[in-house]
């Protein structure tokens, strides 16, 4: 792996930032006692900050991959680290100020901030996406890992895509029929209103569906495919087959095959308004086919590759 001082700069000094900011959100979580849509005012740039030093760190190291087009996929890293730059400087504006950051429309300044959170996102996930165009062209010699680090990459975006469904009006206020005047327009909710009962830590409805569940899941595909992989190199030793890359590629390609349909069954569950704690038959069924898929896939993946034999190790074997 490449010293981390060959790491993208401006991508690492933005995770440090981030790392600082996650303690003064921390700090904040403590002395600051304000609620807002339903949580912890603070609670929201913590989560940001964390997922932003997460997130950062990882396109950090995998643009010391680029074979090709190294030139463009810095310029595509600086460009992902302002506009996360700017999204979490509103972010924590509007914190300070008191007021919500996403799909607020309360007043002419507020409905600003947002379209402007908007645009930084839609550069953030224009510039991820060059990185992974970049990605597909570059030479990565061991195969488990260009598949790790492409499909993560990919299935990230799509984690990240899912966050403009939130912008759009969900169907309560449609029919409310006051889009024009309306403070708030978008949810991270379905079926359910933003700031109801929720679960410790994440946030998520447990009432209803939550598209953060599948941004969140898909987003983090970036960091747990590489991980992963790592894990088998690291368990390598004390598990043989593990050490056969022909191996380690199945297994990878199990992985992000499972990766990719979580992420659309928890988009498919939170579309229909369900809670991830409190799945139907449906949910329940679609899981249990999935996780029965996995375990086949890795029983296949890890079974004893044939050694053919040439004719002349043949002969040689015979004449010893």
């Amino acid at each position: 792996m490449p010293s981390w001082r060959s790491w993208h700069r401006p991508l690492v000094l933005f995770a440090a930032a981030m790392a600082v900011m996650a303690v003064i959100s921390g700090v904040g979580l403590l002395v600051d006692d304000r609620v807002l849509a339903g949580s912890a005012i603070w609670f929201k740039p913590f989560k940001f900050a964390v997922s932003f030093v997460a997130y950062a760190l990882a396109l950090a190291w995998m643009l010391t991959l680029l074979t090709r087009g190294r030139r463009t996929g810095w310029w595509a890293g600086t460009v992902v680290t302002v506009s996360s730059l700017a999204e979490m400087a509103i972010i924590t504006a509007q914190v300070i100020r008191g007021k919500r950051s996403h799909f607020n429309h309360a007043t002419p300044f507020d409905e600003r901030l947002f379209t402007a959170m908007g645009v930084t996102v839609a550069v953030l996930w224009t510039g991820t996406l060059v990185i992974a165009v970049l990605l597909l062209r570059a030479r990565i010699q061991d195969r488990a890992a260009a598949l790790a680090i492409r499909s993560g990459v990919f299935i990230a975006l799509v984690g990240a895509g899912i966050g403009f469904l939130m912008t759009q009006p969900t169907p309560e206020q449609r029919a409310a029929g006051n889009l024009d005047t309306a403070d708030v327009i978008g949810a991270h909710s379905v079926g359910v209103p933003d700031g109801g009962p929720s679960m410790p830590l994440t946030g998520w409805s447990t009432t209803g569906g939550d598209l953060r569940i599948p941004h969140f899941v898909g987003m983090h595909a970036l960091q747990l495919l590489p991980l992963l992989l790592l894990a088998l190199v690291a368990l390598a030793p004390h598990f043989p087959r593990l050490g056969d890359p022909r191996v380690r590629l199945r297994l990878m390609l199990v992985a992000s095959g499972a990766y990719a349909a979580v992420v659309a069954l928890v988009a498919w569950q939170a579309l229909r308004g369900q809670s991830l704690i409190h799945p139907d038959g449906a949910t329940l069924t679609a899981a249990s086919l999935l996780l029965a898929a996995t375990a086949a896939g890795t029983y296949a993946a890890l079974r004893p590759i044939p050694v053919f034999r040439t004719t002349d190790s043949v002969e040689k074997e015979l004449m010893a």
